[in-house]
């Protein structure tokens, strides 16, 4: 997918995806569900370079919930030693194409082996400007917001008349970038799980029957060809917007 075959002046600021179908994938091909993740695994690394390349300022990748910690045991500990990988294997080629890493979430619920990976990637890659890649780990969006107005509270330096949404937004874990301008759910569920509630008020949503383990540089083309026709109002009428 080259930037010819887009409006480069239309294309989102932040782009995030729920990547859902890495399970149902694995039972379609008659494969353990963690052959999924790591066929889901390839797509990630597929869709964080077309990102890059097409100049996009920020991806956030919906990689683990906090929900996710009820599934059984040995998947979890199959996921987590999956990311150290990933992030052992991806965190050079990261740094090279100037992308800064940020892990997002109650990172405090990671398991003690995974975290000197995870603070590796993030110090490693800190100082990178081409594009931020958000890995959304034992996150949620309601958990997001209450980490926030715990720490307000605790802060009582912070005045009830301070607290605006530009304030707000900078205490969430998304802190300094522009909201998701486009939401891109896989494999065809109608829902958004959870997932940056505050950030996606008014973020455009795109959901496809791919599942993720199969959706690559077309299928994020078609979702950016989609987005070029919407016309993004923010609550005003038409009218508005044409005198805007």
């Amino acid at each position: 997918m080259g930037k010819g075959q887009l409006q480069t002046e239309k294309l989102p600021r932040h782009i995030a995806i729920i990547m859902d179908g890495n399970g149902r994938w694995a039972k379609q091909h008659h494969l353990p569900r963690i052959m999924g993740h790591r066929r889901g695994s390839e797509s990630v690394r597929e869709v964080v370079r077309e990102c890059r390349q097409l100049g996009i300022e920020a991806l956030t990748l919906y990689a683990f919930s906090t929900e996710n910690w009820n599934r059984p045991k040995a998947e979890i500990r199959a996921l987590m030693a999956l990311l150290k990988k990933f992030i052992r294997s991806e965190m050079l080629e990261l740094h090279q194409n100037n992308i800064r890493v940020k892990m997002i979430g109650d990172l405090s619920k990671l398991p003690e082996d995974v975290m000197p990976a995870v603070r590796e990637i993030m110090d490693f890659t800190g100082n990178n400007t081409g594009m931020t890649l958000n890995v959304a780990l034992s996150y949620s969006g309601r958990d997001d917001i209450l980490r926030a107005i715990r720490n307000l509270v605790a802060d009582r330096r912070t005045k009830a008349s301070d607290i605006t949404e530009d304030f707000f937004s900078s205490c969430l874990d998304t802190a300094g970038q522009p909201d998701p301008d486009l939401l891109i759910r896989t494999s065809g569920e109608l829902r958004v799980s959870n997932f940056l509630l505050w950030q996606i008020a008014y973020s455009e949503l795109y959901i496809t029957d791919v599942l993720w383990p199969d959706f690559g540089k077309k299928d994020l083309a078609k979702a950016l060809r989609d987005f070029q026709t919407r016309r993004r109002r923010f609550g005003l009428t038409d009218e508005q917007m044409r005198n805007g």
